[in-house]
């Protein structure tokens, strides 16, 4: 008989998946105990990595939560079992606690290691679905990450299971996150290339122009002379400062459209007489996203930036923030 493809059988076939392996994931809540807090204490007590192995699909699943314990403030990395047994081990030190990750605890090319993981007074923390097994009664943390079935229909293929062993790590990271008053600073620390990174990490001062792409002008320049600044500068604005660089206003493309409307000598017309006063400015100091939070609020596409002394020095508008990838 012809396997059945239709649009209804596909989407029962997905549905039933996420079913089996959601009530894998929920039986798991019990589960959460002692055990679970020993691995939490051993990993914070280690001084040196947490060294995370598993073969086949479980080694995929390990590589990822070594990665999120990195992230989030657990020095971590991924050791793969059977290159452990041909020089890798040189990578574990005293110092270290390892999580084994197996779902029948029986699995070779661990159990091969597991000697000299214990010549090594290594505390082991395992994830299985066996606890009776080799690996399960040599560790001191079991996390129990044992499923009613897999979502196989042949249950044979790693599915639940695996997926109850990474719902386990992300359980034990973020306890650890938690744990360690981890911010989202010290996250943004771990990500400098990503959106959360620049959010927290760029400042004000990294994206600002400055020193002569700064357009400004003194209050007695006429209008005709700021417009001129303004289109060779090209951010949309231009301050307006003392002979000495202090702020004194701004005069922006949305006050141009209002001053247009009026029936005025541009060329007689002083920055004075036009310029918005007690604008708002940013510190070079301040967070890039907090100069979002100001242009979104005030609604305007342009900021100003001074010192402690009001003495203008930068200024950035929306599309600086924009090709920064802040916004």
């Amino acid at each position: 008989m012809a396997n059945d493809t239709t649009k209804q059988s596909l989407t029962d076939a997905g549905r039933r998946v996420l079913g089996i392996e959601a009530r894998a994931i929920e039986a798991m809540s019990p589960r959460i105990g002692d055990d679970f807090a020993t691995a939490c204490r051993l990993c914070l007590a280690t001084l040196g990595r947490v060294i995370v192995t598993g073969m086949g699909k479980s080694g995929h699943i390990g590589g990822k939560i070594a990665a999120t314990l990195a992230s989030t403030g657990t020095p971590a990395f991924f050791v793969h079992p059977g290159e452990a047994g041909h020089g890798d081990l040189g990578m574990i030190t005293p110092k270290d606690a390892v999580i084994a990750i197996s779902n029948s605890g029986e699995t070779a090319e661990i159990i091969m290691i597991l000697p000299l993981l214990k010549r090594l007074d290594l505390p082991l923390i395992t994830m299985t679905g066996e606890p009776e097994s080799t690996l399960g009664k040599a560790s001191a943390a079991l996390l129990d990450t044992s499923v009613h079935e897999e979502a196989c229909p042949l249950n044979l293929a790693p599915t639940a299971s695996t997926t109850t062993a990474l719902a386990m790590g992300d359980a034990l990271a973020v306890a650890l996150l938690e744990s360690r008053g981890f911010t989202a600073e010290d996250f943004a620390r771990s990500h400098p290339g990503g959106a959360l990174g620049r959010r927290l990490l760029l400042k004000v001062e990294d994206l600002m122009h400055t020193g002569d792409e700064i357009p400004q002008v003194e209050a007695t320049t006429s209008l005709a002379d700021g417009l001129i600044e303004m289109s060779r500068k090209g951010l949309g604005m231009t301050a307006i400062v003392t002979a000495d660089g202090q702020l004194t206003g701004i005069f922006t493309d949305g006050d141009l459209r209002r001053t247009l409307d009026q029936p005025i000598n541009i060329y007689t017309t002083t920055m004075a007489d036009v310029m918005t006063r007690n604008c708002k400015t940013a510190k070079p100091e301040q967070l890039a996203a907090e100069s979002v939070r100001i242009l979104e609020t005030q609604k305007i596409t342009a900021l100003l930036v001074v010192d402690d002394q009001n003495q203008l020095v930068g200024a950035l508008n929306v599309h600086d923030l924009l090709r920064a990838g802040v916004m």
